[in-house]
């Protein structure tokens, strides 16, 4: 448990190094605008971005990928509540209500419910999965 601690402590320093938040916030920028669009799943645009971080360091490249798919996942419910539409298969849930709520005026609130939601969500599985990939890697073996 402590090791993970420690190794859990030098990734989050790795990670505010400013060369990887810009490539963070670069990530999720372009992530939203493929999730937006439909037919671009969050996986398909990791895959079409990926040539992108031949050039980066490891770690930028692999942060860069992990924000290109968190933003696409947020990024398919803009289009599920604006047009009805998910821009992913993982928002096809949201165009029921999402869209609804647009009709009635509420956009604005649906989208941040959404932006809550995923942030919150995401986070919470970060979080688990830290604490049980070791416990599952050694189930695996």
């Amino acid at each position: 448990m402590t090791e993970t601690l420690s190794l859990m402590a030098m990734g989050f320093v790795d990670a505010l190094y400013p060369v990887n938040l810009l490539a963070m916030t670069a990530g999720v920028t372009i992530g939203i605008v493929i999730g937006c669009l439909p037919g671009l799943s969050a996986a398909m645009g990791v895959a079409l971005l990926l040539p992108m971080t031949f050039s980066m360091e490891a770690s930028t490249g692999m942060i860069m990928l992990g924000a290109i798919y968190c933003g696409a996942i947020f990024g398919g419910s803009i289009s599920a509540i604006l047009i009805h539409t998910p821009g992913t298969p993982a928002s096809a849930a949201t165009a029921i209500e999402g869209y609804q709520m647009t009709l009635k005026g509420q956009a604005g609130k649906a989208l941040g419910t959404a932006c809550i939601a995923s942030f919150f969500g995401g986070l919470l599985s970060c979080i688990s999965l830290y604490f049980f990939a070791p416990i599952l890697g050694q189930l695996a073996m």
